[in-house]
């Protein structure tokens, strides 16, 4: 047993690129570039405020198609269709990382609020013919993947997708729900009307979601699929929802439902499809409940999944590649980075609350041991890898160059007023000069299993950005900038 201990401490040493090359980095200016990207995605009639300049408004008609007002939200990429999964996921996460980590943010915590108001005041107007109908979607995604255009030129269809009680959409709904939930805590005090607004539309969700039960890409396949369906089906999403709606009501019947949910398959990931683990962990931490024995299964649930993720522990289900980054699939691998280096450092914070430590067979895991591998994700990403290579875009003095983005591709529209065609900007993706705008705070999809990265536009696997990359590293970034910086 001693030698496994040793063995599983050694790996970890290995393993923390942070320990050999710099003993922290400037989080606090990571922090800040992490919430300036959402700038750089957003739809709609742009605020005077606005830091990132070289976009301007766009999707200014989106809804005109079915007379509801859909502008504002987030384009979820390097793409210029607004995905409601997605974007939803993007939104709870930002919430949930104010919630744990926001009186850690400082002079950030503003731009985190009104990042998270971007996503919600959408989200509102998506809400608003409930209980008839959710819209999910604005954008024809095939014809607009066919194009490369800046987001304000954008001339491919704006279609405009909902679920309804004859077209259930549970998972969407729920997210839908999760997301003005847990935003409704973060506004509850800066905000208590609008606040209430949300809380309001939160259940509306969550209700049509549990009552109209089914998968969204059942029939909307030709719109969110491959891109995103719902592969882990939609009990997760009615779990994560519950569970975000309990936190923000103190209403112990969405405890009751969550336990009676039936949704206990094992779970290795957390991600914009499948939130499983991440409602596990948001629910095995006491709060507003008389005894701690109905959150004893989520915290049973939620300690395996830190034992399927930790370096040296006997149920280790995922891989690190040979520099240290988890890897759990090579296409956009750092969305997992981030929500998983999120959980761990969210779980840290609650078993240093309770006192506890707990096993994966031989390791004791303490909150310190779950913050030391969070941080050596964190130092990966921004730049303690055998590369060398920052995958934040203008942190550090090496990073990607041609990231996978149209609007950071293509000539500013405040340069280049000149509408460009669907087809003309293709000229700029093939174009083997570096991205002329800089799209600054994006993380881009990141390197192999192998640590091998290549910075090119076509690889967009590697090199495209999403805002469900940034938003679970909003907060493991804001603890380290209030520990380190």
């Amino acid at each position: 047993m001693r030698r496994r201990i040793v063995l599983s401490l050694a790996i970890m040493l290995i393993w923390d690129w942070g320990s050999l090359v710099s003993s922290h980095h400037d989080y606090k200016d990571a922090l800040a570039k992490a919430i300036v990207f959402f700038e750089a995605q957003r739809s709609g009639r742009l605020p005077s405020d606005q830091s990132i300049k070289w976009r301007l408004d766009s999707g200014l008609s989106d809804g005109s198609t079915v007379n509801v007002d859909l502008s504002g939200g987030y384009y979820d990429a390097g793409d210029n269709v607004k995905f409601g999964l997605p974007m939803a996921f993007t939104t709870t996460m930002l919430s949930w990382s104010v919630l744990e980590f926001g009186r850690r943010m400082g002079n950030e915590l503003d731009q985190a609020h009104k990042a998270i108001r971007w996503g919600t005041d959408y989200l509102l107007k998506a809400t608003s013919a409930l209980p008839n109908a959710l819209y999910v979607q604005v954008g024809d995604p095939v014809a607009d993947h066919q194009c490369w255009q800046r987001a304000e030129d954008t001339d491919t269809p704006r279609t405009v997708y909902n679920v309804s009680p004859a077209n259930p959409g549970s998972d969407v709904a729920g997210e839908t729900a999760a997301a003005l939930a847990a935003a409704s805590k973060v506004f509850k005090k800066v905000d208590p009307d609008y606040s209430k607004t949300l809380l309001d539309a939160a259940g509306k969700a969550f209700d049509f979601a549990d009552r109209y039960r089914g998968a969204y890409s059942d029939h909307l396949s030709e719109a969110v699929c491959p891109f995103y369906c719902s592969y882990s089906g939609y009990l997760d999403e009615l779990l994560w929802g519950a569970a975000w709606m309990f936190k923000a009501t103190h209403n112990s019947s969405y405890l009751d439902y969550a336990q009676a949910l039936g949704a206990n398959a094992p779970c290795d990931t957390f991600s914009w499809d499948n939130k499983l683990a991440g409602a596990r962990v948001l629910l095995s931490k006491g709060s507003h409940v008389k005894n701690d024995e109905p959150l004893a299964e989520f915290r049973s649930q939620a300690e395996n999944f830190m034992c399927s993720v930790l370096p040296g522990s006997p149920m280790l289900k995922i891989e690190y590649t040979p520099g240290g980054l988890l890897h759990k699939m090579n296409a956009s691998n750092m969305q997992y980075v981030t929500s998983t280096t999120f959980l761990l450092s969210t779980y840290a914070k609650y078993m240093k609350h309770l006192d506890r430590t707990f096993t994966c067979g031989s390791l004791v895991v303490t909150p310190a041991l779950l913050r030391e591998v969070a941080k050596s994700q964190v130092d990966y990403v921004l730049g303690d890898n055998p590369r060398g290579m920052s995958y934040m875009v203008g942190y550090g003095d090496k990073f990607p160059q041609h990231i996978h983005h149209r609007g950071s591709s293509l000539p500013s529209i405040t340069i280049n007023t000149q509408r460009i065609g669907c087809d003309a900007g293709f000229q700029s993706l093939k174009d083997s000069n570096p991205n002329p705008n800089l799209l600054l705070g994006a993380i881009v999809g990141g390197p192999d299993k192998f640590d091998s990265f290549t910075d090119d536009r076509n690889n967009y696997a590697q090199t495209e950005p999403t805002t469900y990359i940034n938003a679970p590293l909003v907060g493991p970034l804001a603890y380290l900038a209030s520990s380190f910086n």
